[in-house]
């Protein structure tokens, strides 16, 4: 489902940067060219809508998400290293966090994100192989494979229930937290998809988004039952006294290795944050940019929204509690789901019209082709994410 929720920006973006040439700066810059220059007040109108939704959502959804991981990565760090887990442990990992962003967003998505990105993937990997191999490896297969019977039964009604309760409460927040990082993961997913089918692309995020997730809910959470079950420790108790940040801190701490441990897992949920929201930053001062013209967003514009990102996040944590980072996901992550019907109609309209529509290529491609390029309504039966003037 959350992959799912992805898919529409991420469709859109990738067929109009390589099947039509069409840059893609905004997401409002796939709705507003569908009617020509008729009505251009209100499009201008619905367009600015559009991205203070989207701004506004993802603000709320990386707000939530470092809000989420400071006080997790600073009960780790304490009780790997015995410092006093307190507020000036969480200021001293935001000063930290924010030297992380400035360096990533001063070198851009070459240079400095790229390798973040692949160091957090490389230590990701080594979590999930240590615990398997080295932990009730039996257990956690089994347990999985009971755990996706119940998926194929459960998952329709379950996800469309939004009757008021405990449970039912955080599948609202995953909702909300999902469709706020609709754009940034629209982009990234649209720039990987080159050449592409739009079916390839869906298929490919159902299949490796799905297989990812279920490793590290298999894995460990698996690994936390097995804690539970067999009386090793009372997370359960745990969790209702001291809150998650404490659990997690606990189920690492029963690795091999405990404070090494604890300390990867604090560099690799640091390295998420730097990644993740250098990543946001560079994404929303594209939103909030005049035309670029091929040109990168300014490292002033990137480095002012990673100050935003890190004020409102501050304040989350200041304010504390699961439930005001659930609320803050909710508001501001909802109104998107209104941005996702427009695309979808606008994705519909698109194809319809595929045969239709004639673009200018992009300009690293004029040199290639004439200037205008009239498409075919499919390639072999089929709309390809690809540049107009490598598939006439």
């Amino acid at each position: 489902m959350a992959w799912m929720m992805f898919a529409p920006a991420a469709v859109l973006i990738g067929y109009l940067m390589y099947r039509k040439g069409q840059p893609v700066q905004k997401l409002s810059d796939g709705i507003a060219m569908l009617d020509g220059d008729k009505h251009q007040s209100i499009k201008k109108f619905f367009g600015g809508l559009i991205n203070v939704l989207v701004v506004i959502g993802i603000i709320g959804g990386v707000g939530s998400s470092i809000g989420l991981e400071v006080p997790i990565t600073a009960k780790a760090f304490s009780s790997a290293t015995g410092v006093k887990y307190g507020l000036p442990l969480e200021i001293g990992l935001f000063i930290i966090l924010f030297i992380l962003f400035a360096v990533t967003v001063f070198k851009g998505l070459n240079g400095g994100i790229d390798k973040l990105s692949m160091a957090h993937i490389w230590l990701a990997i080594g979590f999930l192989v240590l615990i398997l191999f080295f932990g009730p490896t039996r257990y956690i297969i089994g347990n999985e494979a009971q755990s996706l019977g119940m998926l194929v039964q459960k998952f329709v009604p379950i996800a469309t229930n939004v009757t008021p309760s405990a449970t039912q409460q955080d599948t609202i927040f995953y909702w909300g937290w999902w469709l706020s990082y609709m754009p940034v993961m629209g982009l990234f997913i649209a720039k990987i998809s080159r050449g592409k089918t739009i079916r390839q692309m869906l298929m490919g995020m159902l299949l490796y988004g799905f297989t990812g997730c279920a490793l590290f809910y298999a894995v460990m959470g698996g690994y936390a039952l097995w804690l539970q079950q067999n009386g090793v420790i009372n997370l359960v108790h745990i969790l209702n006294t001291q809150g998650q940040a404490a659990v997690i801190a606990t189920v690492i701490g029963t690795l091999p290795m405990k404070q090494i441990m604890t300390l990867l897992y604090c560099v690799s949920c640091f390295i998420f944050l730097a990644t993740t929201i250098s990543g946001s930053a560079y994404i929303l001062s594209s939103f909030t940019s005049t035309p670029l013209k091929q040109r990168e967003p300014t490292r002033f514009n990137r480095m002012s929204w990673v100050i935003v990102f890190m004020i409102f996040a501050f304040s989350l944590v200041l304010v504390g509690g699961f439930q005001v980072l659930q609320t803050i996901s909710v508001l501001a992550g909802f109104p998107l789901i209104g941005v996702c019907v427009v695309i979808l109609m606008s994705i519909h309209r698109l194809v319809k019209h595929d045969h239709e529509l004639v673009f200018t290529p992009t300009p690293a491609s004029v040199t290639e082709r004439p200037a205008t390029v009239e498409r075919k309504s499919a390639i072999h039966g089929k709309l390809i994410l690809s540049p107009t003037h490598s598939a006439s």
